[in-house]
């Protein structure tokens, strides 16, 4: 599996921690940017981290900034992406579920580096549903 990372400087620290966390799992892991704490424009790297998932070039992604909301936002921009922020491990385990979410947001300023371990593995680890789930996924994926 490859996973694709990418933050803007609000989420950079949270980046860094969950890479090693990835790279810890074995898999294998993008990363698209930013690569320090200076500032940068959060649009252009959830953009990136979606369009790597949606051409096929990662598995899935992870999208940090200081609070996750906006570069949720810009990966949602991307046809395909199905980015879901989430602050807790129920909320993981939902979004993939029944949304088969395919990048997963967090904020760096809001969420601490060992929660979201606990949130990436639930994430990670938890198998779409499909069912009665399947025909709202292909209505978001027809949008």
């Amino acid at each position: 599996m490859k996973i694709a990372i990418a933050s803007d400087h609000g989420g950079y620290e949270l980046k860094e921690h969950l890479k090693k966390y990835l790279e810890g799992r074995n898999i294998e892991v993008l990363d698209l940017g930013t690569h320090s704490e200076e500032s940068v424009d959060y649009p252009e790297y959830g953009r990136a981290c979606g369009e790597a998932v949606a051409s096929g070039k990662a598995d899935k992604g992870i999208v940090c900034c200081g609070t996750g909301i906006g570069i949720s936002i810009a990966a949602n921009k991307v046809k395909g992406v199905r980015c879901a922020l989430c602050t807790d491990v129920h909320m993981a385990e939902m979004t993939k579920k029944h949304n088969n979410a395919n990048i997963l947001a967090m904020g760096g300023r809001t969420t601490e580096p060992e929660k979201a371990e606990e949130i990436t593995a639930a994430w990670l680890d938890t198998e779409f549903e499909g069912g009665r789930h399947q025909r709202r996924v292909d209505m978001l994926d027809q949008m």
